[in-house]
Parts: C-alpha cells; sequence; structure tokens
C-alpha cells in the first residue's frame, strides 16, 4: 500500500498530481477490475468445460459451436486487457503511471478514472488515432 485512502476518495484536479493518495486509489481500482476479470475468466472457464456438444440437432450444434467461439473471444480480450492493467501496475510501482507516452505530459484525472489503463492523453490519442486512419486509408 502506498497510502491510507480516506472513506469515499475521489482523486481530484486540485490535489497534487500522482500523489501517493492518488496513485493508491487507482492502484485498488486497477487491482478490483483484474480481480473482476479473473473471476469472470474462471467462470467462464467452468461453463466451457462443462458444456459438451451432445445437441443431436445439427442447428442446436451450431449455435453451441457459436457462442463457444464468442466466449473465447471475449476471454481473449480480457486476457490482453489483463495485461494492460498489469502494465499500469507496474508503472505505479516506478512512479510514471499517469503520465502520456508521447508528451509526458500528465493524463487528466477524468480520462484515468474513465480509463485506467490510459497511456496517452486525450489529445495524443486523438492524434495516435487519425494517424491510424491516414495510414489506413492510403
Amino acid at each position: 500500500m502506498i497510502a491510507e485512502l480516506p472513506p469515499g476518495y475521489r482523486p481530484s484536479e486540485d490535489e497534487p498530481f500522482m500523489s501517493p493518495r492518488m496513485l493508491e486509489y487507482f492502484r485498488l481500482k486497477l487491482l478490483r477490475w483484474r480481480e473482476e476479470l479473473l473471476q469472470e475468466a474462471n467462470e467462464a472457464l467452468h461453463a466451457l468445460q462443462d458444456g459438451g456438444f451432445t445437441e443431436a440437432d445439427i442447428a442446436d450444434r451450431a449455435s453451441a459451436e457459436t457462442n463457444r467461439a464468442l466466449e473465447l473471444r471475449t476471454r481473449d480480450r480480457a486476457r490482453k486487457l489483463i495485461a494492460k492493467i498489469d502494465e499500469a501496475l507496474v508503472r505505479i510501482e516506478i512512479r510514471t503511471y499517469g503520465f502520456c507516452e508521447d508528451t509526458h505530459e500528465p493524463i487528466s484525472i477524468s480520462r484515468l478514472d474513465a480509463r485506467p489503463i490510459a497511456t496517452l492523453s486525450l489529445e495524443a490519442q486523438e492524434r495516435h488515432e487519425r494517424m491510424e486512419k491516414t495510414h489506413r486509408d492510403e
């Protein structure tokens, strides 16, 4: 633990950016999110293991296979998200969390609260997306 959090604490723009209290807030938020994803993954894994292909009807079997494929894609996205959460936790440890990877300027508190794995400020993210779109359209 980095700092004690008072009940109901929410970071604000009025306090020093990435103070120990603010870092602890985001660390706990990331850890809770990670735990939720792992719990969902375990539940899905058990459901996939329990669900065999005993349906006699070919349409039912196809539907079950489609659902299974969708669940596997969802699990893959969750796995990638967990990796990003782990990277954010490392950034908290080394005190680079909350700073844009492009500009090294602070990322807004509201952006981090909404997307705690963000590595780019809103402006840098928009610039990055415009560049991707430009290169995709060529």
